[in-house]
């Protein structure tokens, strides 16, 4: 019992990660002002904190490839059923 709470505890965590993790890469891709332990699959992407300039060249790119990841995961959604 403890392996199955321990699992599905697990992957609802990674889940949560992930929703905010591609939230965040669509509506503010910036940086943390300070480092932060753990970062989501997507913050590397993100533009560094305070320089505006960045952000407005790729903001648009950024939320490209938020858009690509998206139709990636209907893909896999649609093969899957």
């Amino acid at each position: 019992m403890n392996c199955v709470y321990c699992g599905y505890f697990n992957g609802l965590v990674a889940y949560a990660q992930e929703v905010s993790g591609r939230t965040e890469q669509y509506w503010c891709p910036i940086k943390h002002a300070t480092k932060i332990k753990s970062m989501h699959n997507h913050y590397h992407k993100f533009v560094e904190f305070g320089d505006y300039e960045d952000y407005q060249n790729k903001l648009l790119q950024i939320r490209k490839d938020y858009e690509e990841l998206k139709s990636e995961s209907e893909k896999t959604e649609h093969n899957a059923t």
